[in-house]
């Protein structure tokens, strides 16, 4: 695999969201991720929310037992979760907000007003072997205050880029874009590794694939919702070869 690659982590979540919704165990989540590694996915990401709204323990421990790829375990910073982490060991914990009353994750961490109280968290991870991941804003002072919490991955939050993309207002949608692009630059400076996720379709997926130092986008709402339409496999392979162009653009 080439320094060019550009990985592709699904988020299963909503495959549970979709069975939760009726009870029972379909569609299971986890023969989605299974299907979803056999279509070109370089890993796996599922929220364990503290509602249990789509993911349950269960399936974060199936995952873990089953997949072939990396599991992603996105997760609150509460003691709880902390606990789960530590029992599964996924290959990696993202650390992004959360509160009850939001449909989705609605931006990204405050790591700076919230620097003490993620400290615990990011080193209890770090000494356990799982890589740590902060989902954060795109500003500089955010991927600062991500070193200074020793986390080695950061996650830049897209969703306001792909709201302005969606929306029809490019000048909007040109200064989100500058704020990502900055902001990878700055991470690849401090040695973090980038990631980027939330919002992203097949159009703003190819864009942000251009951007070199990004290693790795997140995507799931989306793709789960193309595949009701195409079917996940589809949806998948259509992901890949969009970021895949992407990419070629940013090396020719």
């Amino acid at each position: 695999m080439s320094a060019a690659h550009l990985r592709l982590g699904v988020n299963i979540d909503h495959v549970a969201t979709v069975r939760n919704a009726r009870g029972g165990g379909v569609p299971d989540p986890v023969r989605a991720a299974q299907m979803a590694i056999a279509a070109g996915a370089d890993g796996i990401t599922a929220h364990l929310r503290e509602d249990r709204r789509h993911i349950v323990d269960a399936d974060i421990v199936r995952l873990k037992e089953v997949i072939t790829k990396p599991l992603n375990f996105e997760m609150a910073s509460t003691a709880q979760m902390l606990d789960m982490a530590l029992q599964v060991r996924p290959h990696a914990a993202c650390l992004v907000p959360e509160k009850r009353t939001e449909r989705t994750t609605e931006g990204g961490l405050d790591v700076i007003g919230g620097f003490s109280y993620l400290a615990p968290f990011t080193d209890g991870l770090r000494r356990a072997g799982i890589r740590v991941s902060l989902f954060v804003e795109p500003s500089l002072e955010a991927l600062d205050a991500a070193l200074a919490l020793k986390a080695p991955v950061v996650e830049l939050h897209t969703g306001s880029w792909c709201h302005a993309v969606a929306s029809g207002d490019q000048t909007l949608a040109d200064q989100e874009f500058e704020r990502l692009r900055r902001a990878a630059e700055h991470a690849a400076r401090l040695g973090l590794e980038c990631h980027a996720g939330h919002g992203l379709d097949f159009v703003t997926a190819r864009q942000i694939a251009r951007l070199p130092q990004i290693v790795e986008l997140n995507i799931g709402h989306f793709l789960i919702g193309e595949a009701i339409f195409v079917g996940l496999t589809s949806a998948i392979q259509h992901m890949r070869a969009a970021m895949d162009e992407g990419r070629a653009q940013m090396m020719s």
